[in-house]
This record gives C-alpha cells, structure tokens and sequence, in this order.
C-alpha cells in the first residue's frame, strides 16, 4: 500500500471543460421527448450529479415515459459525439503531470458512463497520464454519496484518510467528507456559488475557479499533508 497521497480526480468541469458538451447533450435528449428550451441555468442545478440522477430527475419533471436507461443511452451517444472537442484545463494537466512524475497513485472518478470518461480521457491526451478510472455505472450511488471515491481507492489499494479528491461541485466535495478524504474544491465558474455550505468542507479551495488554480501551490498542498 503506498505511502504517498494518491489523488483523485473528478472529470467534468475539473480536468475538463465539458460542462457546455453535457448540456448540449442533455438538451439535445429533452428536445427529442418534446422538451423544449431546456436552459444553460437550469443544467447548472444538476453540476456535480450524475447522470443517471440527473435524468431521474429531469424525467419525473418533465412527465417523460421513456425508462431512465433509454434516456441515457440517448444522452451518452449525443456527448460522444460532441466529446472529441473536449478541451483540457491547461493547469490542471500541469497539475497531474507533476503528481505523476512524482510517483503519486492518480485515478479519475466521474459520474458519467464509462464510454463518456475514456472517450474524454483519449480527446486531451490524458489516458496516458490517467488510464484508470472508476465511473458512477462502477457503483451503487452516485454524489454526493461517497461510493465512487471508495471505489477509487479500493482500486488504488490507498486507505481513504491517504486520498486527495479534486473536484469542482459542492455534491463532490460533500463525496469527499463522506468518504473521509481531504479535498482540493476548483469550482466551476458557470456553476453554484462557492460560498454554498457544501464547498465548506473543502480543506484546500480555489474560491475563483480555475482562473485562481494553481498547480504548483494545490502540489505542494497535497505534499506538505496540509
């Protein structure tokens, strides 16, 4: 078991900007069961939740008849085929780049499919800094339920207390403190507000988002143990 803080990592709005594609995809899919004018404020509501809770959701909302895995499956081809444009947070490549050199254990844990993480991974290059991952289909629960950080460091052989999880939405952060990890809160900037009480658990937050994110200082965070 190693000794060194292993880190995990959401993916969409932390790693990757893919905020805009899930809700082009979510709009796209209400559109096709009659939903229309579904808004970029309203997807906000749902930063942080999985997919499957998200269309549970939005279907009981909307009366819509199809079952929840027809509306994922819908959803999830919609996001493949936008996800080849998906971009990178420049610094938080910096980021994984210097915890890998370091020999830090690294995994992804997301509540998307995982269709949609490897597909995302591969878009940015990062399936080579970043080949395991753990999806929301993985496990029971999705967050703010603890499981797919769990899961994550079962993955890694990584005791719970010696986790780092880095996340952008007040539900992860709230999957952090349950699964007794510290974390490191980026919050997207499309999204709630960080003054929320789930960002409050936070050990380490970037309160202006990724503009303020520094990968040299949230390294030295995770080394340093403080």
């Amino acid at each position: 078991m190693s000794t060194m803080p292993a880190v995990i990592f959401d993916l969409d709005g932390t790693l990757v900007d893919s905020e805009p594609l899930y809700y082009e995809a979510g709009r796209r899919t209400l559109e096709r069961y009659g939903v229309t004018g579904f808004s970029w404020e309203e997807h906000t509501q749902f930063i942080g939740i999985g997919t499957r809770e998200t269309l549970e959701t939005l279907r009981e909302r909307y009366g819509i008849e199809a079952p929840v895995d027809e509306l994922l499956a819908v959803k999830n081809q919609h996001y493949l085929e936008l996800a080849a444009t998906t971009e990178i947070f420049p610094e938080m490549r910096a980021f994984v780049e210097r915890l890998g050199a370091a020999g830090h254990p690294l995994i992804v844990a997301s509540g998307s499919s995982r269709s949609a993480i490897e597909t995302a991974l591969k878009a940015t290059g990062l399936d080579a800094l970043l080949p395991v991952y753990v999806s929301a289909e993985d496990v029971g629960r999705g967050k703010p339920e603890p499981d797919v950080f769990l899961a994550a460091a079962r993955l890694l052989a990584v005791d719970p207390v010696q986790c780092v999880v880095v996340e952008d939405a007040g539900p992860g952060v709230e999957a952090a403190r349950r699964a007794g990890m510290r974390c490191i809160a980026v919050p997207y900037a499309g999204g709630p507000s960080p003054d929320g009480e789930l960002f409050a658990s936070a050990e380490l937050l970037f309160r202006g988002g990724q503009p303020e994110f520094d990968a040299r200082r949230a390294y030295e965070w995770v080394t340093d143990g403080r």
